[in-house]
């Protein structure tokens, strides 16, 4: 009753919607990079939005089904295979015991999100199955997978209702330019207007300085009053620091409990379905929005997904 992985790809670790309540006690939070993703996928397969994922980046894993279950795939497309037979993402698909599934070179984005119907047998720690790879705290061994490890699944389902009408249209689409929309705050005060205004208008590029910590910017100087520094208080996913030396860095799910840099603004949450699928080389700006704005785009996601759970049960 597991799947066992014949080569773990580049980057594949278990995740879910992180470990909360332990920032205070220098505890990273993890979790998905692209949460929306993840919790389609779980959606499809039936799953509680938290559940437990696969998350794979750039270059998925290869692994062999020893158990029939179902799976969605979701988020970037990786180029799926089920037994060399190019398969479809954001659709529920039956995988029977034997199946192997392969990745072969990302088309779009830069991670997927394997959703497992029954979850995966992987114990919580601190209420979290996510994986935070610094700490070796959780997911599997507290590490990212590697050739030979064998997952077990919780309760495997063979088949699900409906599951021919189990798909949406694919949701991530490749641009030349992303916008990515912001809350200034809270340290946007220790910026001058022009170097605020530089933040706001000019465009950023994704360097290779790029993991599930943060993600470093190059582009445009943004000015400080003064200094970039500050004395050390709270990250939250989405945080934009600025150091100094005037290029921004954004703070992802493995970001360190507190930082000692400004921090000039923050990524609102129904937007980091683009900081989880942004590459190097990859354009960006960003758009100032009020919290009222950022909130009323939190709970129209949220609606979004709750319809789309409520949609495929009946249909």
């Amino acid at each position: 009753m597991s799947v066992t992985v014949l080569n773990p790809g580049l980057l594949t670790t278990v995740q879910d919607m992180g470990r909360v309540g332990y920032q205070q006690f220098g505890v990273s939070v993890s979790g998905v990079m692209d949460p929306r993703a993840a919790e389609i996928a779980n959606i499809l397969v039936e799953n509680p939005g938290g559940e437990a994922v696969l998350e794979c980046t750039m270059m998925g894993p290869q692994l062999q089904f020893d158990k029939a279950t179902c799976i969605a795939i979701t988020g970037g497309d990786l180029g799926p295979t089920l037994d060399g037979a190019p398969i479809a993402n954001y659709r529920a698909i039956a995988v029977q015991a034997g199946q192997v599934l392969r990745f072969t070179a990302p088309k779009t984005g830069c991670r997927a999100f394997i959703a497992f119907a029954g979850g995966l047998d992987i114990p919580e720690v601190m209420g979290s199955r996510s994986t935070y790879m610094k700490a070796k705290i959780g997911g599997f061994q507290g590490r990212k997978l590697e050739k030979g490890d064998k997952i077990g699944f919780r309760a495997p389902k063979t088949d699900l209702r409906n599951l021919n009408s189990r798909y949406i249209a694919p949701e991530f689409v490749p641009r030349p330019l992303y916008t990515v929309r912001v809350v200034l705050g809270p340290q946007d005060d220790m910026f001058t207007d022009q170097g605020v205004n530089t933040f706001l208008t000019e465009t950023y590029t994704v360097t290779p300085e790029f993991d599930r910590m943060g993600c470093r910017l190059d582009g445009a100087a943004i000015q400080h009053k003064d200094t970039g520094d500050i004395i050390s208080d709270g990250i939250a996913f989405g945080a934009i620091q600025v150091p100094s030396a005037g290029t921004p860095i954004i703070m992802l799910a493995d970001r360190q409990t507190t930082g000692g840099y400004t921090k000039i603004a923050n990524v609102i949450t129904a937007d980091f379905r683009i900081l989880g699928q942004l590459k190097a080389g990859d354009k960006v700006r960003f758009e100032k929005v009020s919290i009222q704005q950022a909130q009323d785009a939190l709970l129209t996601q949220r609606a979004a997904l709750h319809n789309l759970r409520r949609a495929l049960r009946e249909c």
